[in-house]
């Protein structure tokens, strides 16, 4: 009997030993455990060691602090000139209130999908097409704006909200890629005509400078050339100067005089004139030379 009480005992405490252990909570890094005692919330286990009473408290949800993203599928909108496209988001929140987020919503990701279909056709219906596939990021901040306000309540943060594609109609894309290369011809065509243009002035420009250098260089020719005439005249006449002065210092009579005019009278006859005037001192001293020949013969 005894030793049917003793394993009562110890099957007793081993029990309570077993439910005190199990009721030992260890909360991980970024979590968050939301307690109820009694059916009503109690508090927010953040992260550390904690005990719950057995039969009592209860953990109501276990909740991730972390960032999630959310990538909802193509949803239809209609833009102001009433085209029809398909548009997906993605959406970057993060839980900051575990308790708002645990009885805010019901389901805090339907929720968030249907505000962000609904706020999204709202936007695209005020912007026409061309402003839809040219707005993203006006379209981004407005649906950021929209969300962040209304899941505030939620405890939910709304950190970024992204447009991923917009697909048009098919009609709509073909249209567009027409337009696109009829616009890259275009370019095309522009970047040739002003590359050509853009030649021919450096062609021009470069037959004008040549042309001024050659220019400059006749005329530094001709500069150089008259120069050297000028210097020549120069040399010559200072030359004829300098003999006439030694001819001058040196006493020369009316005999030398005649002589050099002999000379040059002799220069005179070798060249090509057909006519030659002989002036009288030179026939006088020509008459001279005869007499002094008929002497010496003599």
């Amino acid at each position: 009997m005894e030793i049917f009480k003793l394993v009562i005992v110890f099957i007793a405490i081993g029990f309570i030993i077993w439910l005190l252990v199990s009721n030992i909570r260890i909360v991980p890094q970024a979590r968050a455990y939301v307690v109820e005692r009694l059916g009503a919330y109690h508090g927010t286990w953040q992260v550390g060691l904690h005990f719950k009473i057995p039969l009592i408290d209860k953990i109501s949800r276990k909740v991730s602090l972390k960032e999630k993203v959310i990538d909802f599928p193509p949803q239809p909108v209609i833009t102001k000139d009433n085209v029809t496209m398909e548009i997906d988001t993605v959406v970057y929140f993060q839980i900051t209130d575990p308790k708002l987020y645990t009885y805010g919503v019901e389901s805090p990701m339907d929720a968030i999908e249907n505000l962000t279909a609904t706020t999204l056709r709202n936007i695209i219906g005020e912007l026409e097409l061309d402003e839809s596939l040219t707005s993203r990021e006006h379209i981004n901040t407005k649906i950021r704006m929209v969300l962040d306000e209304a899941t505030d309540p939620w405890g939910i943060k709304i950190n970024r909200v992204e447009v991923k594609n917009i697909t048009p109609p098919k009609d709509i894309q073909v249209a567009m890629e027409k337009q696109m290369r009829a616009e890259r011809e275009r370019r095309e065509a522009i970047l040739i005509a002003e590359g050509e243009k853009k030649s021919q002035v450096l062609i021009a420009e470069g037959q004008k400078e040549a042309a001024i250098l050659q220019a400059e260089a006749k005329k530094q020719t001709a500069i150089k050339e008259a120069e050297g005439q000028s210097e020549a005249i120069l040399m010559i006449n200072k030359a004829t100067a300098d003999g006439l002065k030694m001819i001058k210092e040196a006493g020369a009579d009316d005999a030398v005089i005649r002589l050099k005019s002999l000379e040059a009278f002799q220069k005179a006859a070798d060249g090509q004139a057909t006519k030659i005037i002989i002036p009288s001192e030179i026939q006088g001293l020509a008459g001279l030379a005869a007499s002094v020949k008929e002497l010496v013969k003599e």
